[in-house]
């Protein structure tokens, strides 16, 4: 898999990745508006809102115009359908201010290895042309999937956290190519 130095735009064996934009958001608010991803990656006990959806997107796309990479649209190369949405943000864990690789695929997807793929091109992206030296990825401790796929594209496991008043667990990746 190759990186170009513009991460706006990054592709993988199964997986074109392009920068969030506002005229996602209607393909982004189904995805994450889908009862099996928002339990994963929305901190409230309800579903967030439309409103609770713009402002993140706002908020991603800020994130991109301050720091040139962030989230990405994923969409399949074959089908042109959207499967995901994920890639690095910078984010505020366990005290600490660190690059989060992040994800969610379309349940109909999920056990397709589209989450490992794109966290394996974050991490790409993020020790190739970002010059990062860690990664950092977490998740609520029940959701072996995504643990699973962070053990595979090369996280180790370093502790519980508390995230958003729940308990987390987080991984760590280094840029050569191991945990901490």
């Amino acid at each position: 898999m190759s990186i170009p130095i513009s991460i706006d735009r990054v592709e993988t064996s199964r997986l074109i990745c392009e920068r969030v934009r506002d005229e996602h958001f209607g393909v982004l608010s189904r995805m994450l508006l889908d009862p099996h991803v928002w339990r994963w990656i929305w901190p409230q006990a309800c579903p967030p809102t439309d409103q609770d959806l713009r402002e993140s997107l706002k908020d991603k796309l800020e994130h991109w115009d301050k720091y040139g990479f962030g989230m990405w649209l994923l969409t399949d190369k074959v089908t042109g359908e959207a499967v995901g949405r994920g890639g690095l943000q910078w984010t505020y864990v366990a005290g600490l201010h660190e690059v989060e690789a992040g994800w969610a695929i379309v349940p109909e997807r999920w056990g397709e290895g589209l989450a490992t793929e794109l966290a394996l091109a974050s991490a790409e992206a993020g020790f190739g042309p970002l010059g990062l030296r860690e990664v950092v990825a977490f998740t609520l401790p029940e959701n072996v999937a995504s643990r699973r796929v962070m053990e595979k594209a090369g996280f180790a496991y370093e502790r519980d956290i508390v995230h958003a008043a729940l308990t987390h667990v987080l991984y760590r990746r280094s840029a050569d190519g191991g945990g901490t």
